[in-house]
């Protein structure tokens, strides 16, 4: 961490939010997470999130650790990045922070407001330069993936509700709830899966594996989850790897929120010059 750089907060630690923080952080920033008080990430092995539920979780060497009251900007600490429970953000008028990471990707009803920080960046669609934020980062998979937009007006692609291909799979490899009701996990991350074996139950309904592969996320076991809810997601590569690093996507959205805030301080200082 270097003291000379400004705060940046990111709301959100799924897995794409846990890659923006790893690059924010490797570059020296000094960081806070905000979630939910029930996460709701996938890929919780690399995941920021996790901690929020064990109290400290390392993703790749980072450690996120579970803190309960608003740390002092002048006294965060080096040894790891805080996670605290902060679904609204209310805690952005004490934390007074430089930059504003929304990396919740709700793709809709979007609460975010350009005001809440010198330099906001939203992730993927529902973010319009200039009216919620002042830099938009494409989160599609494809050409155009970790293109930062900077013009007003301009957004991310629209979402088309189809995920894109992993091992040549789909929609096949996302893993839904059947109905509302506490998830029961009968797999672990990580786990080599056939096709029919039982992932999880809700309310005694079986999510099976749809085909042969590798469990690459899951929900936290106890979470109550919504009817058809993303609850996991099965890799058909079956690298047990890929399971426990951060991906190539969240490296790539990572690396373009770096370039943003980075182009942010930078032009402010010209400004100020």
């Amino acid at each position: 961490m270097n003291p000379d750089l400004p705060l940046v907060v990111v709301r959100g630690g799924g897995d794409l939010a846990t890659g923006v923080a790893h690059c924010l952080h490797y570059a020296g920033f000094p960081l806070i997470v905000l979630e939910l008080p029930e996460p709701r990430a996938v890929r919780l092995a690399v995941s920021a999130a996790e901690a929020i539920f064990s109290g400290r979780h390392i993703v790749e060497g980072l450690v996120f650790e579970r803190v309960d009251q608003v740390p002092k900007c002048d006294a965060l600490p080096r040894e790891f990045v805080p996670v605290m429970v902060d679904p609204d953000a209310i805690s952005l008028s004490s934390l007074n922070p430089y930059g504003l990471i929304d990396a919740r990707l709700k793709k809709r009803n979007i609460d975010s407001m350009i005001e809440l920080a010198p330099m906001v960046v939203g992730l993927g669609p529902g973010f319009v330069v200039g009216d919620n934020c002042h830099a938009v980062v494409e989160t599609k998979r494809g050409h155009t993936l970790g293109r930062v937009l900077w013009h007003l007006g301009e957004a991310a692609e629209i979402d088309t509700g189809v995920p894109g291909l992993v091992g040549g799979v789909s929609s096949d490899r996302l893993l839904r709830s059947p109905c509302a009701g506490e998830l029961h996990a009968q797999a672990v991350i990580g786990d080599q899966l056939q096709g029919g074996d039982v992932i999880a139950t809700v309310e005694g309904q079986s999510v099976l594996a749809p085909f042969t592969g590798r469990l690459r996320g899951l929900i936290h076991n106890g979470v109550t989850v919504a009817e058809n809810e993303k609850i996991g997601d099965l890799d058909a590569r079956g690298v047990r790897q890929h399971c426990f690093t951060i991906s190539d996507k969240a490296l790539a959205i990572g690396g373009a929120v770096l370039v943003a805030v980075l182009n942010g301080l930078h032009r402010q200082s010209s400004f100020g010059d």
